[in-house]
């Protein structure tokens, strides 16, 4: 059996969905006005506040010295020395998710990717703590500056380019 609608059915069906589908596209927001986080710091105090300390705490624990003394190396000895390690490498990983975000995020061109390169050396160097591999943390911790590197040579403003 078949079911034949009137017309006045089907056409208010059809104005219903046209409606609704309206009222959807014209309150289509921007994915800033969408998320509830906003910037907390400016990116120079994000950078030195928590940034910076985080990645020295891997630069200070990785490689080796070489004084009048002799060879020290840097690596750590303990586990909780190896957890300092993994807790920073954390936030160093999660700075480059968080620099990603609007208010931080300086363009969507370059800046996209050195935060995410960020985001990477920072989970290899975790991975490194986990596995007290204390040549792979070097290397992390070598990835971590370059990332580091590259990006202030774009973006870092000096007191020369404010003269």
């Amino acid at each position: 059996m078949r079911i034949i609608m009137p017309a006045s059915i089907m056409t208010y069906r059809s104005v219903l969905l046209f409606g609704l589908l309206s009222a959807a596209a014209c309150g289509q927001t921007s994915p800033e006005e969408l998320t509830p986080y906003k910037a907390s710091a400016s990116v120079h105090d994000y950078m030195v506040w928590l940034l910076e300390p985080a990645a020295d705490v891997l630069w200070d624990n990785a490689g080796y010295v070489i004084t009048v003394e002799g060879e020290q190396d840097l690596q750590p000895t303990t586990q909780a020395g190896w957890d300092k390690v993994r807790d920073a490498a954390t936030v160093v990983a999660e700075a480059g998710n968080t620099l990603m975000m609007p208010g931080y995020a300086a363009d969507h061109e370059a800046w996209l990717e050195y935060a995410s390169g960020l985001t990477v050396a920072g989970v290899r160097a975790r991975d490194a703590a986990l596995a007290k591999d204390a040549q792979a943390l070097f290397e992390a911790g070598a990835n971590v500056y370059s990332v580091c590197v590259a990006c202030h040579n774009r973006y870092m403003i000096t007191e020369q380019d404010t003269k």
